[in-house]
């Protein structure tokens, strides 16, 4: 989970993964979005695969991303963990 959150820490990455919450998309389509080059969008791309953030797929001569909601759904879970219920007894 440490790569998932070494992942979240950067800003474009994070656009990035709102963008594919509204639909999965190319790599040039999210690149479109910025103005950095492609390359710098390819390593943010695959940051977030290791991550395994996003899941890639072929498609004819383009790559279209997909956001994996498997591992957000650990890192929610996580933070989540961390706020809960330290301290805190039931006396039900």
């Amino acid at each position: 989970m440490n790569d998932a959150f070494k992942a979240l820490s950067d800003p474009t990455r994070r656009t990035i993964l709102q963008l594919l919450k509204e639909r999965d998309l190319a790599a040039g389509e999210i690149a479109d979005h910025f103005n950095i080059s492609k390359p710098s969008i390819s390593h943010h791309l695959s940051i977030l695969k290791q991550a395994k953030l996003v899941q890639d797929e072929r498609q004819g001569q383009n790559i279209v991303y997909s956001l994996n909601l498997t591992v957000m759904q650990e890192a929610l879970g996580w933070f989540l963990g961390m706020i809960g219920t330290k301290g805190d007894k039931s006396d039900d």
